[in-house]
């Protein structure tokens, strides 16, 4: 089944507000095993919403809109639909009762005649009630194919999909969709997709599909059969021909479990604590640790020392080794590491120190060079990195490496 998504704004167009929406809707469908090729974003003219809407409607079994729902003028993403689908507006008494329901309980007595808009939908349409807005879900079927119109604002479109129109695109099928996803680190995108490239030229029942992360890549393993121990017999030898082409750089076959999980997992299976000792990541990976529930039964000290006054006063290096080797090198990711856990009293510790740009490269030490230590227990390690792209990116890689060097080290 293929299904297409339209995200309807000019805000969204002009870049003013990030399509989070569109993200979330993908990974959704690509869940339920629906085959995406199109997304599509338009701009709050009716002209060209019609045009965008009729050529996904030609070529999709499913079109599913978000924004345009509102009361303004500029909202006409169902005046456009249903344009294309040649049919009727029409005032639902249901959703008109809501909105009415709605202001009561703000202690509002005066309705605006806009929000009136609101209570308008596509005729012979499901109406899909949106408890934490104003502005109903639509689904306008057809024949075989479905035109879904979902409310813009992130906090009503997330849960009315997941109550409402999840259910309805399972139903759409007699078949199960189960998907696996099998995580790995260490490898980029383009070099973990060639690594597969023959499975991917040879699936067709179950779909390996790849997507890159920041430092990780992951495959969504995703199988339709009758029953869903069947689709899990199907899915079962190819996350097992991943095992074995990826050995020790997969950290997760759990699509809910980020890569700092299974560190903080680790670490107290192992009754080990950990200490953090940062420079160039200024705290980001201490606050990738500490987002993980119940860490502070691991999780001891963070130092954040970014200047070399820090490193000496606080963790206390050599200040001729420092002038000696420099604050981005081995020998002081390594004594940063070593130092940080002799402080906070712990058995393992993470140190980072680089440069994430875009100013302080030499040529003999250039932007995105990072050094990473590590200390897990008796064992001291240093690993050095060149990463690419801009001060975020950098730092963000530099994160995921440090977590999956403490990973490695922990599974010895």
């Amino acid at each position: 089944m293929i299904v297409e998504i339209i995200s309807v704004g000019t805000e969204l167009l002009l870049g003013n507000i990030v399509n989070t929406n569109a993200n979330y809707l993908a990974k959704e469908c690509a869940g339920l095993g629906l085959s995406l090729y199109h997304q599509s974003v338009v701009g709050d003219n009716m002209e060209r919403a019609v045009e965008v809407i009729k050529t996904a409607w030609e070529r999709s079994d499913i079109v599913i809109l978000t924004g345009g729902l509102g009361p303004t003028e500029d909202d006409m993403t169902k005046e456009a639909c249903a344009k294309v689908l040649d049919r009727e507006l029409i005032e639902d008494e249901h959703s008109k009762k809501r909105i009415v329901e709605f202001f009561e309980r703000l202690g509002r007595t005066e309705i605006t005649e806009n929000n009136w808009k609101q209570a308008v939908v596509i005729k012979d349409s499901i109406v899909l009630d949106n408890p934490n807005g104003i502005a109903p879900g639509i689904i306008a079927e057809d024949d075989k194919k479905a035109m879904i119109l979902l409310p813009g604002p992130p906090n009503e479109l997330y849960p009315l999909f997941n109550e409402a129109v999840k259910p309805y695109l399972k139903r759409k099928t007699d078949k199960v969709i189960v998907s696996t996803m099998v995580k790995i680190c260490g490898m980029g995108e383009s070099k973990a997709e060639t690594v597969i490239h023959d499975m991917i030229a040879a699936q067709t029942n179950p779909t390996v599909a790849p997507y890159a992360k920041t430092g990780e890549v992951h495959f969504r393993i995703t199988a339709i059969a009758d029953t869903e121990g069947e689709a899990e017999k199907l899915i079962k030898p190819t996350v097992n021909e991943l095992k074995y082409r990826f050995g020790e750089m997969i950290f997760s076959t759990d699509e809910d479990e980020s890569l700092a999980d299974v560190v903080i997992k680790k670490l107290k299976l192992a009754n080990k604590t950990l200490a953090l000792a940062e420079s160039c990541t200024g705290g980001l990976l201490a606050s990738a640790v500490v987002d993980i529930a119940g860490v502070s039964e691991v999780f001891k000290e963070g130092y954040i020392t970014y200047s070399n006054n820090a490193k000496i006063i606080t963790l206390g290096l050599d200040e001729q080794k420092l002038q000696k080797y420099g604050a981005v090198s081995e020998e002081i990711a390594f004594d940063m590491a070593v130092l940080s856990a002799k402080l906070a009293k712990t058995e393992c510790s993470l140190s980072i120190t680089g440069i994430a740009g875009p100013n302080g490269a030499t040529a003999e030490k250039p932007v995105g060079l990072v050094y990473i230590g590590c200390v897990c227990g008796k064992n001291v390690t240093v690993e050095k990195h060149n990463l690419s792209g801009n001060r975020q990116k950098i730092r963000e890689q530099a994160v995921i490496k440090a977590l999956d060097l403490l990973r490695r080290e922990l599974s010895k």
